[in-house]
């Protein structure tokens, strides 16, 4: 059973910043490409970024949206078994719960099989 606990949500006023983080089952993380998802209240869940496993051939490693691109640090620590999300500059629409994922398999390309619970985060403006 994969477990995913996210952590870091929360309140900012619009430019500020918030470092989301999850927690995964340590015997899988290692080898899976790990993800972080969004869905805000009445829209459609949104892919915000992936990290590769170090284990995989992707020439990019990382992926990040266009609507978060140069905002948004996607990032691991496999010692820690642990993904994070570094977000600056944040906008009103990025109001949303966040998810982290993981699917089994290394590249972040693909369908993700395992979620967590989310955490909410809220940008006033």
């Amino acid at each position: 059973q994969v477990r995913l606990v996210e952590s870091g949500g929360g309140s900012v006023q619009a430019g500020g910043s918030l470092k989301l983080s999850c927690t995964a089952s340590r015997r899988t993380f290692s080898v899976n490409a790990m993800g972080w998802f969004r869905q805000a209240p009445g829209k459609e869940r949104e892919f915000v970024a992936a990290v590769s496993s170090p284990d995989s051939s992707d020439d990019a490693r990382t992926y990040v949206a266009a609507s978060v691109k140069g905002r948004c640090t996607i990032f691991r620590d496999n010692a820690k078994a642990t993904v994070y999300l570094q977000m600056n500059r944040l906008k009103p629409e990025d109001t949303a719960v966040y998810l982290c994922a993981t699917r089994d398999g290394c590249s972040w390309r693909g369908i993700y099989d395992y979620w967590g619970q989310g955490t909410q985060v809220t940008v006033s403006a």
